[in-house]
C-alpha cells in the first residue's frame, strides 16, 4: 500500500475519532439533540421529504448517487477533504445518530474546533432539526439491510 494512502486512511481514522470525543466530552451540542435524535428509515414520509431536502442541500457535494467526491480520504491542495461518501462504501453509517445529526448541524469545524477547517457546512440556520433528522433518514433508508441492522447496533450502544 502506499505510503501516502495509508496516511490518508489514518487520517480520516483520526477525524472520526476527533468528533466522536468532540461530541462525547465536549458539550458542543446541546444534550436534548442527542437523546431525541433516531433517523427513521422506514418512515417513507420522512423519507420523500429527505430526498427532496438532501438533493437541494447535500446531492451537489456528497452526489444524487451517494457516491462522494473522488479521493475523498486525500486531503486537497487546499488542505481539506473531499465529500465522503454515504453510501456502504463511506464511514456515514460507522456514528451513531446524535453524532451525525451534530454534524449536519453544526460542521464538522464547530464539532472539532480548534480551527479545524472543513468544506462541510454546519445547516443550523438553513434546515430544521426535522429537516436534518429527514435528509439522514433518506441516507439511511438506501443503505442495504446488513449494514443498517449494524448501525442500529450501534445506535444502541451509543445510547447505553
Amino acid at each position: 500500500m502506499k505510503k501516502k494512502t495509508i496516511f490518508a486512511l489514518g487520517g480520516a481514522v483520526a477525524v472520526s475519532a476527533i468528533l466522536v470525543i468532540a461530541v462525547v466530552f465536549s458539550g458542543a451540542y446541546p444534550k436534548k439533540d442527542a437523546t431525541q435524535v433516531r433517523l427513521q428509515p422506514d418512515n417513507l414520509q420522512l423519507v420523500a421529504m429527505g430526498k427532496k431536502i438532501y438533493d437541494a442541500n447535500c446531492a451537489s457535494c456528497h452526489g444524487r448517487d451517494f457516491k462522494g467526491e473522488a479521493n475523498w480520504r486525500e486531503r486537497r491542495d487546499d488542505g481539506l477533504l473531499p465529500a465522503p461518501p454515504h453510501d456502504e462504501t463511506g464511514h456515514t453509517w460507522h456514528h451513531p445518530d446524535d453524532l451525525l445529526f451534530a454534524l449536519t448541524k453544526y460542521g464538522p469545524a464547530k464539532m472539532i474546533g480548534d480551527g479545524y477547517q472543513s468544506a462541510m457546512p454546519g445547516f443550523e440556520k438553513v434546515l430544521t432539526d426535522e429537516e436534518i433528522i429527514a435528509s439522514l433518514s433518506y441516507i439511511k433508508s438506501r443503505w442495504p439491510k446488513e449494514i443498517r441492522m449494524r448501525h442500529d447496533q450501534m445506535n444502541k450502544s451509543a445510547a447505553q
